[in-house]
């Protein structure tokens, strides 16, 4: 039971005041005026004032409340090394055991996983939300049972009591990292790009030779093996082997000892680009299509284009020198056998034989595109004629043989059924409200997919590939009329655009392909096919498990199908047509960047709050009692500090000056100072 003196004035205080100062000022000019019953009218004042002021005795009945005492528990991923996981599980019993032993005191457990993603261990986002939950006034300590590799430490709370660490792992620990300092996300096709990586060694590492054995593979394929140098950044030169996204797996065989090989291993993926696309663009005759073809290409700031226009025949003889010729000669040489290597793309845009090129540069082209190269030939009236290309090394890569025939009608370009698959066509806009063409050159088709029909539904565009190659052969020269707005023109632009790109292998415009899309966890598998079914996917896991996924069509030739890997790491996918690869999660786990148990990360606010930090290995600590503000940490031992926390039971008061003892002392005083007065 504790005793207070408490007021509850019967009057504003102001008036308290006022009153105060006008029974100060009577008795000073009493005594001024040597009145010898002065003090005892002031004393009978003060009696009146104290009565106002309302004093009463206050006695509390107080129930006293425990101390309480977190314990936080680490369970992510880097505690389950080793033997961690037991010996921190152990050490949180006993430790709540030896607290409990404490009269007075309750222990609050806690554990703590993995951050949602990659976001590692969240220590002290969970001790904040911890406290925020208990009552201040009782907190008496806080016990980390952890490896130390916190991921959270600009949240750490303020602590009314001790914070201290009992930390996991062993001093003879060791782990070998292998580690991506630098990897840009995209690289320039047949150009060299350089990674940073380095392998290090944390720890208690064994002495050895300074040097590891390096793994690398694209897009799952064997590996080639590197001897690299330990604790030193090395500068990798790549070069991709194809656009779109790659794969790279960089990898470190086990070491015996190490604590874990989840951190041995690093994914990267890279986007690869073209950096220019070199198209030559062959013209026969000027006409109004050639200037729509330059057009397209030149919008386009990645390509370089060559175009050449054949004005002047072998056979034209006017007289005119050759030196004043406005033309240059055309090159043929140089582009159809020195460079033609070089050019991703070669359209013929109404090209016909005139003698210039001779069939030994025809057949080069062939053999370019069997190697790998694209050819389009936009045919005009000359595409029929005796002296069409297709009457040279050339047809054969042709997709359709002209019959000789040119129809001379309008028409409605339409996409064929196939072509709604195909991604060169599939999905143009304003199909019904297209323009007409006037003119069609009729091929038989012989290879190929036709994705575009006209007159008759005959075939319009036809698609191939030849080889290593691909060629396309549009059986028109009337696209441009869609860039002029004829009836309304067309999606020329956008057609011309997509069938460029697919002839020089852009992979989001391939028509027979398996992709995978990665988010975090979870990837979206497509399927590209120009089938009416796609068969089922096999996911094969890094753990070698595997998982066949139905796919359902989104839209027509696509097909997709969602899944979510367990582990991070790269996944194989297979339909038993293709095979590719696809990486889940980040390229090091945050948990398994290092996994060296240290205290040197929570030191600032264990310093803070007093506390210390104990290995596990060397026993469990004794608990002693501090005082607040004292060391709380000593060899062998941690302190807790007891907050004295209490409820109050029962409250009871007393006036100390009832209205009769008011009365009888105020007035004994008043008539004793008269009395005094009156005798003088």
């Amino acid at each position: 039971m504790t005793q207070t003196i408490v007021f509850d004035p019967l009057v504003p205080m102001s008036l308290l005041l006022a009153a105060a100062v006008v029974v100060f000022s009577g008795l000073v000019l009493s005594l001024w005026r040597s009145l010898s019953g002065a003090w005892l009218r002031g004393i009978a004042g003060a009696v009146v004032i104290a009565a106002l002021a309302g004093p009463s005795l206050q006695r509390e009945e107080r129930g006293s409340l425990d101390d309480i005492v977190v314990i936080i528990s680490d369970e992510s991923a880097s505690q389950n090394l080793a033997e961690r996981a037991g010996v921190t599980r152990d050490a949180a019993d006993a430790l709540d055991a030896l607290l409990a032993q404490r009269a007075g005191t309750q222990v609050v457990r806690v554990t703590v996983s993995d951050g949602a993603g990659d976001a590692g261990t969240q220590l002290m986002t969970v001790l904040g939300e911890t406290l925020a939950e208990l009552p201040q006034a009782r907190i008496a300590g806080a016990f980390l049972l952890s490896d130390g590799r916190v991921h959270d430490l600009e949240r750490a709370p303020e602590m009314p009591a001790p914070l201290h660490l009992l930390l996991s792992g062993k001093n003879t620990d060791w782990d070998r990292r292998l580690s991506v300092t630098n990897a840009p996300a995209f690289a320039i096709l047949g150009e060299p790009v350089t990674l940073t990586l380095k392998i290090e060694d944390m720890g208690a590492a064994p002495s050895g030779t300074g040097f590891a054995p390096l793994e690398i593979s694209i897009d799952g394929a064997p590996p080639q093996r590197f001897e690299v140098p330990i604790d030193a950044e090395i500068d990798l030169p790549l070069t991709l082997p194809h656009g779109g996204r790659n794969v790279i797996q960089f990898s470190v065989p086990d070491a015996e000892g190490e604590l874990t090989a989840r951190n041995n291993t690093a994914l990267i993926q890279m986007n690869g680009v073209r950096d220019r696309l070199r198209v030559l663009l062959v013209s026969g005759e000027p006409h109004a299509g050639g200037r729509t073809w330059r057009n397209l290409l030149k919008s386009d700031s990645s390509v370089d284009l060559v175009h050449f226009t054949i004005l002047r025949p072998p056979e034209k003889q006017d007289g005119v020198p050759v030196s004043e010729l406005s033309l240059i000669a055309f090159p043929t040489r140089e582009l159809f056998l020195d460079k033609i290597e070089d050019f991703d793309l070669i359209i013929f845009d109404r090209y016909k034989r005139r003698g210039i090129l001779p069939s030994i540069y025809l057949d080069n082209v062939v053999r370019y595109v069997q190697e790998g190269g694209a050819v389009l030939v936009a045919a005009g009236p000359d595409f029929a004629s005796a002296d069409s290309i297709y009457r040279s090394p050339l047809s054969q890569i042709m997709p359709a043989t002209p019959s000789a025939r040119v129809i001379e009608e309008g028409y409605r370009p339409t996409v064929s059924d196939l072509g709604t698959r195909h991604p060169v066509t599939a999905g143009l806009p304003d199909a019904e409200n297209w323009g007409r063409w006037m003119r069609q050159i009729e091929v038989e088709p012989n290879a190929g997919d036709v994705l575009m029909t006209g007159v008759d539904e005959r075939p319009l565009l036809v698609l191939d590939r030849v080889g290593e190659g691909r060629v396309a052969l549009l059986a028109s020269d009337h696209a441009w009329l869609w860039s002029r707005g004829f009836e309304g023109g067309g999606p020329q632009l956008e057609l011309l655009r997509r069938l460029a790109h697919w002839m020089m292998g852009e992979p989001e415009l391939e028509e027979d392909a398996l992709m995978a899309e990665a988010t975090g966890q979870s990837m979206r598998i497509i399927r590209r096919t120009l089938d009416e079914r796609a068969p089922p996917v096999i996911v094969t896991a890094p753990d070698g498990s595997k998982v066949e996924l139905a796919l359902s069509e989104t839209e027509p030739g696509r097909f997709e199908a969602q899944h979510t890997g367990a582990e991070i790491g790269l996944y194989r996918l297979n339909d038993g047509e293709h095979e590719t690869v696809i990486g889940l999660g980040p390229a090091a786990p945050r948990e398994f960047e290092k996994t060296i148990a240290t205290a040197d990360l929570l030191a600032p606010a264990i310093d803070a709050m007093r506390g210390g930090a104990l290995r596990l290995e060397d026993g469990l600590p004794s608990i002693r009692t501090v005082r607040e503000g004292r060391p709380a940490a000593g060899r062998g031992w941690l302190g807790i500090t007891p907050r004295g926390a209490y409820e109050t039971l029962n409250v009871r008061q007393t006036a100390l000056l009832p209205a009769w003892l008011v009365l009888l002392l105020a007035s004994g005083l008043i008539l004793a100072a008269w009395l005094r007065e009156g005798r003088r």
